[in-house]
């Protein structure tokens, strides 16, 4: 059974309003979720990494090569928000993403190595965007609704502790 303890180890996302501290907390998960992804995965050997982080979810390999592909798609949103007005946002299949050659063929270093630049840009964007333009906006047609800039860090901010605890999560459970 898949409790949701095991499916969202540090809870479900919850919308906080602006407030310096917590712009720079959100920052400080962007900034430094590299590193923490590096070090939950470290010292897993090919047995480890193909294992589920729960049941019925995906492998610490997909979910490292996920975060990249969520990422990517997270900073092209943020800059497209930035320079469109409520541009509409192209959603894509996670759970079809996983199953594709270069997630399934390529090492987790290779998506780490991503992440690690890809995070210094989206921060350097972030540490730039002032109080107006945390308010612009995006539609994301799935759910049918308007994002502002300051839900989506929130929310990313949130997914990068949310999958560092998945994997921390697994670890723990079976003591590695």
């Amino acid at each position: 059974m898949i409790t949701d303890e095991l499916k969202y180890p540090i809870g479900k996302y919850v919308p906080e309003p602006f407030s310096e501290a917590t712009l720079q907390a959100w920052i400080a998960d962007i900034r430094f979720l590299p590193q923490e992804l590096e070090r939950a995965i470290e010292n897993l050997d090919e047995i480890a990494l193909n294992t589920p982080y729960r049941d019925g979810g995906w492998t610490i390999h997909q979910l490292v090569h996920h975060v990249a592909d969520s990422h990517m798609n997270a900073f092209i949103r943020f800059k497209l928000a930035l320079t469109e007005n409520n541009p509409s946002i192209k959603p894509y299949d996670q759970d079809a993403w996983v199953t594709l050659p270069d997630v399934l063929n390529e090492p987790v270093n290779v998506s780490i190595t991503l992440l690690h630049a890809l995070h210094r840009r989206w921060t350097s964007l972030l540490v730039e965007i002032n109080g107006d333009q945390w308010k612009r906006t995006l539609m994301h047609p799935e759910y049918q609704k308007t994002m502002t800039l300051w839900y989506l860090l929130g929310m990313y901010a949130w997914h990068s502790r949310h999958h560092v605890a998945h994997i921390v999560s697994c670890r723990n459970r079976l003591g590695w």
